[in-house]
């Protein structure tokens, strides 16, 4: 789905027409898609009705309420294969009538019961193994004239491109994507009509191993969905005189060696342009056989930006070290090969160290009792000397700085650039104010989603590049402020569900190349089913939800909620914490809802206490095995009761009244365990750390009598701290928030803006240009530590967007039909403006400091209605349209 943004005019008609579907240079559906569209400020419309021509005939005009305009379920005869639609809207009051909107058009995809093409597979002769297995050339010859449209429909089980004549078709990369390719697999749709000619035409594809079986993960494992690559292709001709024609894989296509030579998505590629392709042979058809293909909801992966060096350091006599300016995902350009026979070899990395190379040391890593990984991002070219272009298209890599090394002819640093290769995401908001660190936080905070965004949400782009559930569920709010994330992260849902246990429990991350499902005696699988992890499968559908109002998000994802949730309670109930069963061999009453005896991550990656020495006492590198058994009860029940509550509220939606019931008591139940367990009568938490105090008053978990005790007591506990945060993966996003809100927003000001580690501002000091995993991931001598590019803390912006711009949605809202602008200066900002493009339409906010009053500017979206609060507390209603007004400034600046 794509978001509405500013028309460049006040629309007279509803504007911004788009459906629930993805594609790359045209809109690619299934037989029913969804309509969206934006209402125009004015009139008070009371319904709208929509139009559309299929296939050049026009369907009967529907009528619609007032309140549909959002995921109109398709009111005409399903579509089928290949039809292409035109449709539009028009609003109504009365006889009032608007204007029609401008067309919007898309194309149905080719449905899976229609696709007839075979699967074919590549003659491999030998296999070097993986991580260096070659890319491999699929082809087909055909005669074909009078070409009135063409349409190419292709999909694989690997990571394919394909060329029509030697040109290369569509602009996505990376296809056909990251998914679980057990039961899911989407196809590409482009229109290569102007690529064909009359006569002889080629159709190529190209196809490596990917993310089917290429290696996985920090330590580079072999995925486990296949063994065997195939590709599945039609080529939909329609000819001048009225006959059409398919091309489609089948025994007529032929397998040769392809000039790349060694093709893996984490380690890198080589390609040769010299290479021999060796004499063709015939495919392999019907080796493998997919699953049903459909129709990916997100946006492609595609270059979306190119950037030069910003710096090149000749550290050697051929070899040169550039610097991007700009740690991202993506690869290089090399446009100067040199002649003949040149070899270039590039290495990347996040990171160079004194010395001025790349250095990847920080992100090997290491199993007691095996060999260290190696972290490798490398590429090779060998020139043929005919001016070739390298873009090593089947592997990406996360970066800032190239070492460029070129043996005997010359290299121009001018020929490189970063291509910046991510999912091709619609930004839906900004943020600026008055503080300059504070606008480049959000700028690096951004740029580390972006990096993370290679069609799933990953954890880093380098060490494992896997799309760690606990992740997106800490940054998810955020990533939906960001940009339009609705169709992205249903297509990254559907591998959550794809790869859910069957007693329940969700993966670590998904897609599960190594498909723990499958090998439950495995220890990683031990190490499956984590509070705040699993919890995922509840808090991102509900999220989206709210945000974008799409029920359907939580309609897809009931079954799989519901069962987490179950294996949740039953793991409460069945298992006991080791120190509980030596306080009482019988069980409490409330320990039937105390969540503490199964694995749990925990908090992550709070700050690492040092020796006298300065050296780093990790704990779980220190003492692993202590740090495994710790009881992690106050984290667990926590989730447990978020997830319950999330449950019932969803169940409300969805009219499943008798359900909302049953896990609202449920909810209520867990509350009153953890109160029972891990809350004093003096409002201190047992554990006393500042992420379980931030955790029990963003849940909601505090009474209500103690919430000011509480938020004292985090207070101190940051004061003892040097006003330094010690919050982890899990609780970071929601420090500030709770600050705030609970009358502390002085100090959550000190910490935005404390400048020694940890701390977000040590991160810009020491030159990040991406969120760090760890607090120090340059420290004060200049080391490097973990990944540098883990957006998890990141989600710190939100703050910057619901309070220090104060632009929040009502607690009763979803789709942004209600919400609050409340701006909360502090930290001596004396202005802040932003915007967000809602489902609703854009809304802008813009205030200032005037003396001794606050001055709001805003703009209300249709369908939308706010209530502006000025920090005396003077409230204002507005109503879609314009507002400006003042109020009392009480704030500390």
């Amino acid at each position: 789905m794509t978001l509405a943004s500013n028309p460049s005019s006040v629309p007279t008609a509803p504007y911004d027409l788009r459906i629930d579907s993805g594609g790359d240079e045209f809109t690619v559906c299934e037989a029913s898609p969804r309509l969206s569209f934006t209402v125009p400020v004015g009139a008070a419309w009371t319904g709208f009705e929509l139009e559309a021509i299929v296939d050049g005939e026009r369907r009967a005009q529907v009528p619609l309420a007032a309140d549909t305009h959002l995921f109109v379920e398709w009111p005409w005869l399903p579509l089928s294969s290949g039809q292409r639609v035109r449709w539009r809207a028009r609003a109504t009051s009365g006889d009032t009538l608007s204007e029609w909107s401008e067309w919007a058009t898309f194309e149905c995809g080719l449905l899976d019961a229609d696709w007839t093409a075979a699967w074919i597979t590549p003659v491999e002769h030998d296999d070097p193994g993986y991580g260096a297995r070659p890319a491999h050339s699929l082809t087909r010859r055909f005669d074909v004239s009078g070409i009135v449209s063409a349409r190419l429909y292709s999909t694989a089980l690997g990571v394919y491109d394909a060329r029509i004549n030697g040109e290369r078709v569509g602009t996505a990369e990376l296809s056909p994507g990251s998914t679980s390719y057990d039961r899911t697999l989407y196809a590409q749709a482009a229109d290569v009509t102007r690529l064909l000619t009359d006569g002889a035409n080629s159709l190529e594809i190209e196809l490596s191993d990917g993310w089917y079986r290429g290696q996985v993960g920090a330590f580079r494992l072999p995925a486990g969905w296949g063994t065997t690559l195939a590709a599945r292709a039609e080529l939909h001709l329609e000819l001048s005189d009225g006959s059409r024609q398919v091309i489609r894989t089948d025994g007529d296509w032929t397998s040769a060696r392809s000039r790349v030579i060694r093709a893996d998505l984490m380690d890198g590629q080589t390609t040769d342009f010299r290479a021999d392709a060796g004499s063709a042979e015939a495919v392999i058809v019907g080796a493998v056989e997919g699953p049903p293909i459909s129709w990916s909801p997100a946006p492609p992966i595609r270059v979306v930006e190119t950037r030069d060096a910003v710096n090149g350091n000749h550290v050697a006599d051929d070899t040169w070290v550039l610097d991007f300016g700009q740690n991202a995902s993506g690869w290089l350009r090399l446009t100067d090969l040199g002649p003949a026979g040149t070899r270039t070899v590039i290495d990347y990395g996040e990171y160079v160290g004194p010395d001025g190379d790349v250095s990847t040391a920080h992100l090997d890593s290491t199993k007691p009792g095996e060999p260290d990984v190696v972290f490798v991002q490398h590429d090779e070219v060998v020139s043929a000397g005919g001016g070739e272009i390298f873009e090593p298209r089947h592997t990406v890599h996360g970066f800032q700085f190239a070492r460029i090394t070129r043996h005997g002819a010359p290299f121009e640093p001018a020929s490189a650039q970063m291509q910046v290769v991510q999912t091709d995401l619609r930004r839906t908001a900004s943020f600026e104010s008055s503080d300059p660190a504070l606008n480049r936080l959000h700028e690096i905070a951004d740029w580390s989603f972006r990096g993370n965004a290679v069609d799933v949400p990953t954890d880093c782009p380098t060490r494992e590049r896997l799309a760690w559930t606990g992740d997106y569920q800490v940054f998810a709010p955020t990533a939906a402020r960001l940009y339009d994330v609705l169709g992205f992260t249903r297509k990254w849902l559907q591998s959550v569900r794809d790869d859910q246990l069957d007693d329940g429990r969700i993966a670590n991350f998904s897609p599960d190349g190594r498909r723990i499902k499958h090998k439950l005696d495995d220890q990683f699988a031990m190490m499956t089913g984590s509070s705040g992890w699993g919890d995922a499968i509840t808090f991102v559908p509900w999220e989206m939800y709210t945000a974008y109002g799409d029920a359907r998000v939580l309609e897809e994802n009931w079954d799989a909620m519901v069962r987490w949730v179950e294996w949740e309670l039953g793991a409460a109930r069945a298992n006991r914490h080791h120190s509980r069963v030596e306080r009482s061999a019988e069980p409490l009453p409330h320990e039937e809802y105390l969540w503490d005896g199964t694995f749990h991550w925990g908090e992550w990656t709070e700050p690492v206490a040092k020796a006298e020495d300065g050296s780093r006492l990790d704990p779980i590198k220190t003492n692993p095995m202590a740090w495994f058994m710790a009881d992690k009860g106050e984290v667990g029940t926590a989730y447990l009761y978020r997830s319950t509550q999330i449950l019932a509220d969803a169940a409300a939606v969805l009219g499943r009244t008798g359900e909302s019931a049953k896990y609202a008591a449920i909810a209520e139940r867990v509350l009153d365990a953890w109160r029972s367990e891990f809350v004093t009568d003096d409002g201190r938490t047992v554990q006393d750390t500042q992420a379980a105090y931030v955790r029990a008053l963003s849940f909601g978990l505090i009474p209500e009598s103690l919430r000011a005790t509480a938020a004292q007591r985090l207070v101190e506990l940051i004061r003892d701290a040097g006003t330094h945060l010690g919050t982890g993966f899990l609780s970071t996003g929601d420090l500030l928030p709770v600050l705030a809100d609970s009358g502390h927003a002085d100090v959550a000001y000190e910490l935005l803006f404390q400048r020694s580690a940890p701390s977000w501002m040590y991160m810009i000091d020491r030159g990040a240009t991406t969120i760090w995993e760890d607090w120090e991931g340059i420290d004060d001598e200049g080391v490097a530590h973990e990944s540098l590019n883990h957006y998890s803390k990141g989600a710190v912006i939100r703050f910057l967007h619901t309070h220090t711009l104060g632009l929040r949605q009502d607690a009763d809202s979803a789709a942004w039909e209600a919400f609050t602008i409340a701006p909360l200066p502090g930290g001596g900002v004396s202005w802040a403006k932003g915007h967000l493009d809602t489902p609703q339409g854009r809304i802008r906010v813009e205030w200032r400091v005037e003396g001794d009053e606050l001055v709001v500017e805003a703009d209300i979206p249709a369908g939308s209605r706010a209530t502006v609060v000025f920090p005396d507390g003077t409230t204002r209603a507005a109503g879609p349209g314009s507002f400006a007004g003042a109020g009392g400034f009480s704030g500390a600046r």
